[in-house]
């Protein structure tokens, strides 16, 4: 039998060298007291990154039946919901997304596999990471400083925190494995599914850690600034705030974020346009693709893009009020681009599986929408609608990718209202406007609890059980039975 999932536990991660971080290979694990250095130390860390990025073949070479090609959130996210489909141009290439699309998946669909594979992945080198960093005397053996030793611990928290909500928002209870595995005795005791409750305790935890050990500035870093930030960690816990529902927390938490520098941008599209990288105020949290670097860090994601993947549906093109700039910033439809993955308005980066530009994962207009959703859901009516409308202000006063002024009358406010169902229609339809290829849909739709009426009314074979994707069988079988399934696979 192979020992798929007990691998991925054990496996050694030799962490090497290089001028930066982020450029780390992780290939194996090693260590043994005498590899102790500070670059091993800092390598653990930042080779954790590695796992956010969309390079191509990070966890295999092509292995596309697996899953493993690239991270899967576009795929498991978008093209799962009513928002994306497979390509411009219906066919036969790789059916395993077609089966996530039209929910004919089962437990031996890459889709899942890949999303489990890259999140344990990351988790383990932060597992080895934190277990080095908290070694009393590393700062003695290493000569990291006290300083440089808390922003990496910082950054390790949160990162395990961002792999565990991948885990749990999409399988439900999971392993929870807070330390380095090193036998297979012990490989098969963590590989038991944690109830969900006790993830996102754990996921609350780390990120209490991680906010005391982050400077509380913009960027942790001013040379490296697409390090964790304690932006960051506050948006991440106030995500998790609005997943498990207590709403009272999620406002006062976004309201931090305004204290460190974040806010709108003026054009929509700075979010996400390549020139604006690092110099937007909105950016909480991105993964740094570079172009031209050894080892390689580019965007892989627009290389399909070049072969005609990923495309709007056209119940998402129909989905926006007239004359929405953030509709053709999203999508250029005439020439098949979709400019938020490409980070250009002019089909540049198109093809290239070492494109520079970002992906983005967290920003401030996101954060603004759930605390909105939680006032709503507290009955601060008023607040959550002036919310809303702080977001439709932005959009319609963005000049439009064609470099036009929406006419007036574009993206009027909504009225004063004291209807919460209605308000949450409203929530909704703006979510879906200003967040759409972002990763969101499929979650917001799940948490809302409106998933299956939305997707059978799209023409889709939504079922009870897809409310979380199935534990990959060969992680099940190489447990040898001691991980269960979820009900229904």
């Amino acid at each position: 039998m192979k020992k798929i999932f007990i691998t991925l536990l054990t496996g050694s991660l030799c962490l090497v060298s290089c001028q930066d971080g982020l450029d780390a290979e992780a290939t194996g694990l090693s260590t043994k007291e005498g590899l102790v250095t500070a670059d091993v130390v800092e390598n653990s860390i930042s080779s954790s990154y590695q796992l956010l990025s969309n390079r191509l073949n990070i966890l295999g070479q092509w292995n596309w039946a697996g899953g493993l090609v690239f991270q899967n959130d576009y795929i498991m996210q978008d093209i799962a919901s009513d928002d994306m489909e497979k390509k411009w141009i219906s066919d036969g290439d790789q059916p395993w997304i077609d089966e996530i699309n039209n929910f004919t998946f089962t437990s031996a669909n890459g889709g899942p596999n890949g999303l489990w594979k890259y999140n344990y992945e990351g988790i383990k080198r932060l597992n080895l990471g934190i277990e080095l960093l908290t070694r009393p005397n590393i700062g003695a053996v290493t000569g990291i400083s006290a300083a440089r030793k808390n922003q990496l611990l910082g950054e390790a928290y949160f990162l395990r925190s961002f792999y565990y909500f991948s885990l749990v928002t999409n399988f439900g209870d999971v392993p929870l494995i807070v330390k380095p595995v090193e036998s297979l005795e012990e490989a098969f005791a963590v590989s038991v599914r944690a109830d969900k409750t006790i993830v996102w305790d754990k996921i609350k935890a780390d990120l209490i850690l991680a906010q005391e050990l982050l400077p509380n500035t913009k960027y942790s870093s001013a040379t490296e600034k697409w390090r964790v930030s304690k932006g960051a960690v506050i948006a991440l816990q106030a995500k998790a705030a609005l997943y498990t529902q207590r709403w009272s927390e999620v406002g006062p938490l976004v309201d931090q974020l305004a204290a460190l520098g974040y806010g709108l941008d003026a054009n929509y599209f700075d979010n996400f346009s390549t020139a604006k990288e690092y110099n937007d105020s909105e950016v909480i949290f991105s993964y740094d693709h570079q172009s031209n670097i050894t080892l390689r860090r580019g965007n892989g994601i627009c290389a399909p893009l070049g072969w005609g993947f990923f495309a709007p549906s056209a119940d998402f093109l129909n989905s926006f009020e007239p004359n929405d700039p953030r509709k053709s910033y999203t999508v250029d439809s005439a020439n098949q681009n979709i400019n938020k993955m490409l980070g250009s308005l002019d089909g540049t980066n198109k093809g290239n599986d070492d494109a520079p530009n970002n992906k983005v994962y967290l920003r401030y207009a996101d954060a603004l929408l759930w605390k909105a959703e939680a006032l709503n859901e507290g009955g601060d009516y008023s607040g959550a609608i002036a919310i809303i409308n702080q977001i439709r202000l932005r959009a319609r006063t963005t000049i439009n990718a064609l470099g036009a002024v929406p006419p007036a009358g574009t993206l009027p406010d909504r009225p004063a209202s004291s209807d919460k169902a209605l308000i949450k229609t409203w929530l909704i339809s703006e979510r879906r406007a200003e967040l759409g290829f972002e990763n969101q849909r499929m979650l917001d739709l799940k948490r809302w609890g409106i998933a299956k009426e939305v997707m059978t009314a799209h023409g889709k074979n939504f079922q009870d059980k897809h409310m979380l994707y199935p534990i990959p069988q060969s992680e099940i079988d190489a447990s040898a039975g001691t991980l269960t399934q979820n009900a229904g696979y």
